[in-house]
């Protein structure tokens, strides 16, 4: 077994040092802000505080399929927060997620300033409100709803587990990697099952379940996670890719993807979005031109 020599617990564990890899700077076992900073605040109803992770890409992706229906209510603004600078632990931040992780989103198109936090609860919120992507009716509510509550029970393995260990763990630990591998192909298994009887992960139609899987196992399925779809062999789950590539076919889904994102072809990164002709003048590739 590769990684470090066995370990044994301390009875009491403390925190008495860095813990290594990628997120060592902002890994803390106490919440609360760490330094006082105020939100910005733009002119639309929505203001979102995130990060083009496929957590914030939730959000996105579903403010995005709303104002394709017409909802004009939906417009928003997608404020960059660099959880890699710590941006999630200022005080203004901390007031709208007490829990200091992206997405966080703050409704002002009512008398009263709403906070909604956990992309799961704004994916719902957002249904609710506009009246789209959720079902209303039963069984239709409660599969599309299970399924939404699946992803959210799911990606800390995926996320948290397999692509903390195989990406950016400092120590290769076999174990580990191997643990949560198995866990993300049975996940990948489930999906692929439930694809090959339903065109969409709740049935016939597109919904917040969709929109909240999609960003996580539909881009392992093309590649873009971890850099781990060959050693995951994620093109055998024929099922998952075809809904993958369906999902992605969407032009809503597109933008989505560009918002908040500060990784990959500059021409499909929109690190702010203000305005629905961002997406046409504002893209990182537009920005460095003129730099």
């Amino acid at each position: 077994m590769t990684g470090s020599a066995e370990y044994t617990p301390p009875k009491i564990w403390t925190w008495n040092k860095a813990n290594g890899g990628q997120f060592a700077n902002i890994n803390r076992p106490i919440a609360g802000p760490t330094h006082e900073k105020e939100l910005p605040v733009g002119r639309h109803p929505l203001q979102l505080y995130s990060l083009g992770t496929p957590n914030g890409v939730k959000v996105t992706i579903m403010l995005e399929e709303l104002l394709a229906l017409g909802h004009s209510g939906a417009e928003y603004d997608a404020w960059l927060i660099k959880i890699g600078d710590g941006d999630q632990f200022g005080s203004g931040f901390v007031d709208v997620n007490p829990n200091s992780k992206i997405p966080a989103l703050l409704d002002r198109s009512g008398h009263k300033p709403i906070r909604v936090f956990e992309s799961g609860s704004i994916l719902t919120y957002l249904a609710e409100k506009f009246g789209a992507f959720l079902p209303t009716e039963q069984p239709a509510r409660a599969e599309c709803l299970s399924w939404l509550f699946w992803q959210m029970g799911s990606a800390p393995y995926l996320g948290g587990g397999f692509g903390h260990f195989y990406a950016y763990a400092p120590t290769k630990i076999e174990y580990a990697i191997d643990r949560f591998a198995m866990e993300v192909k049975r996940e990948l298994d489930v999906l692929d099952r439930r694809l090959a009887e339903s065109e969409y992960i709740a049935g016939s139609e597109y919904t917040i379940a969709d929109i909240a899987i999609w960003p996580w196992y539909g881009g392992l399925a093309k590649g873009w996670q971890y850099g781990a779809g060959e050693f995951l062999q994620v093109q055998d789950y024929k099922n998952v890719q075809r809904w993958a590539d369906l999902i992605y076919s969407r032009p809503a889904v597109k933008r989505g993807r560009m918002v908040n994102r500060l990784s990959g072809d500059p021409s499909e990164q929109l690190r702010e979005r203000h305005d629905a002709s961002d997406f046409e003048t504002k893209t990182q590739d537009k920005i460095e031109a003129v730099v």
